[in-house]
């Protein structure tokens, strides 16, 4: 039976940004809310006879979520929801089950990176059915409804047993309840060498994947552990939970500190890697060695041949505004496609479908393939993992060769977190203000030859998306991009990206903070941060 749950007036409207909505647990579990916007959701893309993916990264909420959005689900007309046992996918799996079983799109429960719990953060978004997130046009679809709809209908029926794979019926519609790994792990087995990678391990090569009490655990155990030979406990905090152990599921230095303590100490592992709450994000490390994301990108795009699923080569390399330019130069090395676009996945979803690119990635610890529609963790640490065992070389000296050859782009982020919003956007107006007087100037020794507010023109469908960051470009490429950041759910988070190109041989062995010492004292001078926002030093560097 359905019943219609009527407000006396339109629910206050929500807006998704280029994650989807994200929101305190507290505010999703109010009155209305979260099927205001599932509602929503439901009336843009259509249900009638449809069917959906649904699942989410565990944290607190995703179960009593999932049951609701699958009585609205049946009350809207939907044919076949496939759910993840316990509500569980993380978002990568999730864009394979839509493509694999061609499905109408799917909701994914996450607030990715963000720390899970009853007072911490919670999230929606949808994804369309080429398996990658809603474009802009739709969540702006989304987000009208929101503000207009007074009720939503609700099927009366009781919880759904996710905890037992299988198919039931909620009403006439169909729920399979499916194992979230399995999938997923053989379209890994698909594209790398487990062969090779599995006898690496059993050479002696010691790993450490710490999956921050978040989604990638039972995934890492499978394919680590299970499917390729890794040592028992190679995989820690292995169990999802929906606090996520108190951590902060973000993989970087900051977060991951236990790794790269780990990691740098005498008996370190040969390999080190994280993921985030949802998947989509990895870390790697070395014995001694960090990856930053932009290079890690640049030695995938050079190395990816030595897997088989990318032994053909390249279509192209694309990477967000933000990120280094060190894949620019493996793809003019390659002779290659390469490609800059806004931040978010959406971007690279078009590319990939027109396949312009065959590899993306962003600095905040996000890179991809064509074999997905969303960026995804476990796949670029498991790349890694094929190209260790092809070379035989450790992580230090494939990073040495790989600077030899192409130079090294010295890359750093600077996050100050949680910024009056206020004082944030005055910071950059004025500087957007600025950057018509900016180019000729000298500062701290170097000149700037370039400075704007980026916009892109999508090369597939023509779009054009402005104000996506100031940039600052210096004599020989050095560069600051500062944005401001959405996906936190309080204040805003400015974020300082600080670039240096060293041609090489020479000069490849500084400290990343050293040899960008200059550059980041420009950057405080010339968005007079301090002045703004009251901080001298920002709160994650990475």
């Amino acid at each position: 039976m359905t019943h219609h749950i009527v407000a006396t007036t339109p629910i206050a409207g929500q807006k998704p940004g280029t994650s989807g909505l994200r929101k305190k647990t507290a505010v999703f579990m109010g009155r209305h809310y979260l099927e205001n916007f599932v509602q929503s959701i439901f009336d843009v893309v259509g249900t009638t006879g449809k069917t959906f993916v649904l699942g989410g990264d565990g944290r607190y909420f995703n179960d009593r979520a999932a049951q609701v959005i699958m009585r609205m689900a049946a009350a809207n007309g939907v044919a076949r929801i496939i759910i993840g046992k316990g509500a569980i996918l993380s978002t990568p799996a999730a864009s394979h089950l839509i493509r694999l079983n061609k499905t109408d799109g799917g909701i994914i429960m996450s607030a990715s990176h963000n720390p899970g719990g009853p007072d911490e953060d919670f999230g929606v978004k949808f994804n369309m059915s080429n398996g990658g997130p809603a474009p802009e046009s739709v969540t702006e679809a989304m987000y009208k409804r929101t503000t207009e709809i007074t009720s939503y209908p609700m099927f009366d029926g009781q919880d759904i047993d996710l905890d037992k794979i299988g198919r039931v019926h909620l009403g006439p519609m169909i729920i399979d309840v499916v194992d979230p790994v399995s999938d997923y792990a053989t379209l890994m087995e698909s594209l790398f060498d487990f062969p090779k990678i599995r006898a690496m391990f059993q050479s002696g090569f010691r790993m450490r994947m710490d999956s921050m009490c978040a989604v990638t655990g039972p995934y890492a155990i499978e394919i680590l552990e299970n499917r390729l030979g890794a040592a028992k406990g190679t995989v820690v905090n292995g169990t999802p939970l929906p606090d996520f152990g108190g951590m902060h599921p973000d993989p970087n230095p900051t977060w991951a500190k236990a790794l790269m303590d780990e990691m740098f100490s005498d008996s370190g592992p040969d390999f080190g890697a994280a993921s985030d709450g949802d998947g989509d994000r990895n870390m790697v490390v070395g014995r001694g060695i960090y990856v930053s994301p932009s290079d890690s990108l640049a030695v995938l795009a050079a190395n990816a041949h030595l897997a088989p699923g990318y032994a053909k080569g390249l279509a192209g390399v694309a990477r967000s505004m933000p990120t280094s330019a060190a894949a620019d130069r493996v793809a003019d090395a390659l002779g290659i496609a390469k490609f800059e676009t806004p931040t978010g996945w959406k971007f690279f979803g078009n590319l990939l479908d027109a396949g312009r690119a065959t590899l993306c990635g962003e600095e905040s610890f996000g890179t991809g393939s064509d074999h997905v529609r969303e960026k995804d963790g476990l796949w670029a640490i498991l790349l890694w993992l094929n190209i260790l065992a092809v070379r035989r070389e450790s992580v230090a000296e494939i990073l040495a060769a790989h600077w030899t050859k192409y130079g090294r782009n010295y890359y750093s982020r600077h996050d100050f977190e949680a910024v009056d919003a206020g004082r944030a956007d005055a910071m950059v107006q004025a500087l957007r203000d600025a950057l018509p007087s900016l180019p000729g100037r000298e500062i701290e020794g170097l000149r700037i030859t370039e400075a704007d507010d980026f916009a892109y023109t999508d090369p597939v469908d023509g779009s054009v998306s402005k104000s996506q960051g100031v940039r600052i470009v210096f004599d020989g490429g050095s560069r600051i991009v500062m944005r401001l950041s959405g996906t936190g759910t309080q204040g805003a988070t400015l974020r300082v990206y600080l670039e240096r190109y060293a041609p090489g041989p020479e000069g490849l062995d500084h400290d990343p903070q050293d040899a960008l010492a200059p550059i980041i004292r420009a950057a405080h001078e010339l968005a007079s941060i301090e002045q703004y926002t009251g901080r001298t030093a920002p709160d994650v560097v990475t």
